[in-house]
């Protein structure tokens, strides 16, 4: 396949071309209360854990288990989607999610709740994550085609913004009219209406048309190799890997927890209402772009457009890390949201386009090891070194390390 000729189509550039599919109208959905379900638990679990154990190691703990599964399990989970049926790997991750809002509901009611079990409800947390989103992204091809696709991939970007921003709203309102158990308990009602969208959507290995793929067995970690040598001969899948990779491992969402004393070192009014339209500015942008791309039908999906964006998005993070000035830094940050979600979006795109009918999945898996896994190391980066010479400079060279990366992949023919 082409990437550049199947985004620079005329079907790619009309607005919100993927809503036109009814199955994708479902499944944005049904996948916008998947993600809002999943930033209520976190809002509700994040509060009842640090009122309970007022433990850092615990919220460090929690973010790593977040997204180390994504590095050590997503081309496996990719295999799996190549192998066996996407839509059931999807539902088992839906289970999971219901099964650790039931877990944390139990032990709220209870009162029994010790850290080693909120450990374990997190890594099961984490692992519903892999199984969903890497399976998922491979259904959107089933539900769109490949004329579509880049449109999907944003539109999905757009409701993870969506959700980023309501999910905390509707997690607060509930954890304050409900309290903490009914609270979570009533949230894993957010996650059937995807559950039973599956269960007869007509997407997925037994509905695509033509010869059906070769069945590879499922190895592992040795998947994960085997994957790398069979995409390095392909520049464009190599190149967004890489991009996606150096964005995650450096930056990745690790500014979002140094927020609050971005906001407080910004001085501007009181540092609630600051930290917490800082957040807002970063998810606001990212739903503007999905809006604006989409509706005007805006960039095509190019490897060097994607670079190029990305560089943009260093140069926003830098300047937003060094303001001085409040409503400048709130702007940097906003345009930061807004070309975030216009380079991963793309850059997915480009990777599920390119990736050869037999091993999608894996490919797709890879990609997402690199763009969320390596999410894991980000606090390193921006969090441990910014304990040594200040989280505002930190931010600002670890944007810079990625600038670099991202230079010299366009560099490269």
């Amino acid at each position: 396949m082409k990437p550049v000729s199947a985004g620079a189509s005329p079907a790619a550039k009309r607005s919100f071309a993927a809503m036109r599919h009814p199955g994708f109208r479902a499944q944005f959905a049904t996948f916008v209360l998947a993600m809002m379900a999943d930033n209520i638990e976190h809002v509700i679990s994040y509060w009842m854990v640090y009122q309970k154990f007022h433990s850092p190691a615990l919220a460090g703990f929690a973010i790593v288990s977040h997204w180390l599964p994504f590095l050590l399990f997503s081309v496996a989970s990719g295999a799996l989607a190549d192998r066996f049926d996407p839509r059931r790997l999807i539902q088992i991750g839906m289970a999971l999610f219901i099964i650790a809002s039931l877990s944390w509901s139990y032990f709220f009611v209870t009162g029994t709740l010790q850290m080693w079990q909120a450990m374990v409800i997190l890594v099961i947390h984490g692992c519903a994550g892999v199984l969903w989103q890497t399976p998922n992204q491979m259904l959107l091809y089933d539900i769109v085609g490949p004329q579509d696709l880049e449109s999907a991939v944003r539109l999905n970007a757009m409701a993870r913004y969506l959700a980023i921003l309501v999910g905390p709203a509707v997690g607060g309102a509930i954890l304050l009219a409900l309290g903490p158990a009914p609270g979570i308990m009533l949230n894993t009602v957010f996650y059937l209406p995807l559950v039973l969208w599956l269960v007869n959507a007509p997407y997925g290995p037994r509905f695509r048309a033509g010869a059906p793929a070769l069945r590879r067995a499922v190895r592992g970690f040795g998947d994960i190799v085997q994957t790398i040598r069979d995409i390095k001969g392909r520049s464009v899948i190599v190149s967004m890997t890489l991009l996606a990779g150096a964005a995650s491992f450096f930056v990745g969402n690790a500014y979002s927890s140094q927020m609050p004393g971005l906001a407080s070192d910004l001085g501007h009014g009181d540092p609630g209402v600051s930290y917490s339209m800082l957040l807002a500015a970063d998810a606001a942008g990212g739903l503007l772009a999905g809006i604006v791309l989409e509706g005007r039908g805006l960039l095509p999906p190019r490897p060097r457009t994607a670079i190029l964006l990305a560089m943009l998005w260093c140069a926003a993070l830098a300047t937003f890390s060094l303001a001085n000035n409040y409503w400048l830094a709130l702007g940097f940050l906003f345009a930061a949201g807004f070309l975030e979600l216009s380079f991963n979006a793309m850059a997915q795109s480009l990777v599920q386009l390119d990736a050869p009918l037999d091993m999608r999945g894996r490919v797709i898996g890879l990609f997402n090891m690199s763009s969320l896994g390596l999410r894991a190391f980000s606090g390193i980066s921006v969090g441990l070194l910014g304990s040594l010479i200040g989280v505002h400079w930190s931010l600002a060279l670890s944007a810079l390390a990625t600038l670099a990366v991202a230079g010299a992949l366009l560099a490269l023919p």
